[in-house]
This record gives C-alpha cells, sequence and structure tokens, in this order.
C-alpha cells in the first residue's frame, strides 16, 4: 500500500466555527469550542485517515487585526500554520456574512483572502454554518468572496450537524502527497497531554462564564503526577487579570469554580481513560498576556514589543 500524508491548515476570521470542523473532520474532539470569540490561541492538530492517506488538519487561532502582543502571537501562529501546509481551507461563517457584511467577521475575511492573494497561496473556501440557509443566500456569498479570491474548490458546509464535511475531507484526502504516516493510525491529536487538559478546563471557563469573563484568563497544568493505581493528579491554575473576576471565577462559596473543576474532570476521565484527580487554583496576575512562559506554556512564539 503506497501511503499519503501531509497538512491541512484551516484558517478564518474569530469564531467561523475552526475548531468545531476539526473536530468533525477528525471524529474526536481534539481542538476546544465556546461560543468566546478567539478561543482558540495556539495551532492544534487533529489527525484523520482517509484510505491510505493520513490527513493533519491545524486548527489554527481566528485571523484578525492584533491589538495585544498575545493577538499579535495567534495570528503569527496562525498564517504559519498556513504557510507550512500542503493545502489551505478558509473557512467563513455563512450566517455571519449574510446578515452583517460589513461586521467584523466580514472584514477580517477580506483581509485574509487579500493576505492569500499578496502571497500568492492557493486555498479552499469553506462556508461554514449553512443549516437553515437558503441557497438563495448562499450563492450571492460566493460570488463575492470568489470575486476577491481565487478559490481551488468550494464548500458548502455545517460542521455542527456534518453536511459537506466528508466532501472536504475527500478533497483535502487528494491533495495530500506521497509519503509515510507521521503517526500512529489510532491517534487522533498532536497536543501534549499537559497542554489538552488546561485547555479543556479553560473551555469549561467560557462556557460556564461566557457573559461575565471577558477574554482575560489563562489556565496552566501546573504539576502532572502519575500515582500508582494508573490515575493522575493534575494541579491546575487558573490566571486572571482583577480581583473581580477571581471572585466571578470563584463564585459564591467556591461553587463555580468547584462546578467547573467537575466538569473539566469528567472530560478528562472520558479522553485518558482513567480517573483524574483535579486541583484548580485562581491566582490574580495582570499583566500575564505579557509574560514570555505563559506563550511558552502554550507553544506561541513571543513577539518582541
Amino acid at each position: 500500500m503506497t501511503q499519503h500524508c501531509g497538512f491541512a491548515a484551516i484558517i478564518g476570521a474569530p469564531n467561523a466555527g475552526k475548531s468545531t470542523l476539526v473536530n468533525a473532520l477528525v471524529g474526536s474532539k481534539v481542538a476546544i469550542v465556546s461560543p468566546k470569540v478567539q478561543t482558540t490561541r495556539m495551532s492544534v492538530r487533529g489527525v484523520a485517515l482517509v484510505g491510505d492517506t493520513q490527513i493533519v488538519f491545524v486548527d489554527t487561532p481566528g485571523i484578525f487585526k492584533p491589538r495585544r502582543r498575545l493577538d499579535r502571537a495567534m495570528v503569527d501562529a496562525a498564517w504559519a500554520g498556513a504557510g507550512d501546509a500542503n493545502c489551505v481551507i478558509l473557512l467563513a461563517d455563512a450566517k455571519e456574512l449574510a446578515t452583517n457584511s460589513s461586521g467584523h467577521a466580514a472584514n477580517d475575511t477580506h483581509s485574509i483572502i487579500e493576505a492569500l492573494n499578496a502571497n500568492k497561496r492557493k486555498a479552499a473556501l469553506a462556508l461554514n454554518k449553512i443549516d437553515g440557509m437558503k441557497r438563495t443566500d448562499l450563492l450571492p456569498q460566493v460570488q463575492q468572496l470568489s470575486q476577491k479570491g481565487s478559490f481551488e474548490k468550494v464548500f458548502l458546509i455545517s460542521s455542527l450537524n456534518g453536511d459537506g464535511i466528508g466532501d472536504v475531507k475527500d478533497w483535502v484526502a487528494s491533495r495530500m502527497p506521497e509519503g509515510p504516516w507521521l503517526y500512529p493510525a489510532e491517534q487522533a491529536a498532536d497536543i501534549p497531554s499537559r497542554l489538552l487538559a488546561a485547555e479543556i478546563t479553560r473551555e469549561k471557563i467560557y462556557l460556564r462564564l461566557h457573559d461575565e469573563l471577558p477574554y482575560a484568563c489563562a489556565v496552566e497544568s501546573e504539576k502532572w503526577e502519575e500515582r500508582k493505581d494508573g490515575s493522575v493528579k493534575i494541579d491546575q491554575t487558573i490566571y486572571v487579570q482583577r480581583e473581580g473576576q477571581k471572585a466571578i471565577v470563584l463564585g459564591k462559596g467556591g461553587a463555580t469554580v468547584k462546578l467547573i473543576g467537575e466538569l473539566a474532570r469528567k472530560e478528562l476521565e472520558e479522553l485518558f481513560q482513567r480517573r483524574v484527580h483535579l486541583f484548580l487554583f485562581v491566582k490574580v496576575q495582570e499583566d500575564w498576556a505579557e509574560q514570555r512562559e505563559h506563550f511558552r506554556a502554550l507553544g506561541l512564539d513571543y513577539p518582541e514589543a
């Protein structure tokens, strides 16, 4: 059997549904998902098989006009993932484009197309979240975006319910070069366990505190202790920027952080297939988003000011 293997980068504006798409393409959860924009902070690799072809899907951070050092690092990581890939898929939120053609998502998508054109980088276009939309509402979007960029292929998909996902996967497989597989057949992701555990907890924070907590927290797995009974003890620190945010995360009598811990522990036990002892600590660090060690923990390069 002749093996094929390569990388496919999923790029797009924040909240276009890139993580949901990668999870759907891989068939298991490899990237965290929340309604909050800019949830994904570093490139996550999910591994999928199509016949004799292994595809490494790269879930990248949303590309937008950066304002902070962390923003710049995330956008740089997204473009680096696209630059190293064998093929690129630009994902756009069809519902958002249809209802707000001059909003942030549309402007960010158009800027991405301009950057692809400037770098002579070919890509496929995937309009996401089409469930419930009329085809007559979708065709103008396809025409408008196709006029701005030259796309190799156009897909109409719903990452959430699976519409069109198989077509995307088959097309990407056809683009992969001949070469040996990079991962064992049963491996679905390339992300360190400590980092995945921190990401799962951060997802639960966002899902629980979406309205109350701004884009201002980070989670790190500070300690990882393998126990003789096969279980693992994980100590995680949740970093926030202000005392008021700490109070929100803790909740009355510590109820909120306890619930977050329970939700994260249950999912981690399912992912790791073993008992997990999870302990969460909340710490105020006003400038955590500027600290070099936090960038390193996320696998991001530290942009110099």
